[in-house]
């Protein structure tokens, strides 16, 4: 794999993460304000444009590569949305959710090596 793939694969990885965080915090938001407020539509827009662009570059690493070859990389994603969910929103990480998105990421590991 040349260093443009694995690059083009992390961008991909971290752009879902991010949009993630982002479109968590938009929805917090209309609890307080309602869907009307110019900063969640930023927050809505900014998450959607970050989902696009995961997407894009998921399908054109597809062309390039075997699914189960990929799918490993998407399944670090479950343990980057836990840790930034416990850094970013500041949501509580307990020892049975750390467990658990470890034990899914090696599940889908072990998957892909068979």
């Amino acid at each position: 794999m040349s260093f443009l793939a694995f690059f083009f694969i992390i961008v991909s990885l971290l752009s879902f993460v991010a949009a993630q965080l982002i479109l968590k915090r938009a929805m917090d938001a209309t609890t307080a304000t309602g869907f009307r407020n110019a900063r969640f539509i930023w927050k809505i827009g900014g998450g959607i444009l970050l989902m696009t662009i995961s997407f894009f570059l998921t399908l054109g690493l597809l062309q390039r590569f075997d699914l189960s070859y990929l799918y490993p990389f998407q399944g670090l994603s479950v343990i980057f949305i836990t840790a930034m969910a416990a850094v970013v929103l500041k949501e509580r990480l307990n020892t049975r959710l750390a467990v658990g998105a470890l034990l899914i990421s090696v599940g889908i590991v072990l998957v892909s090596m068979s």
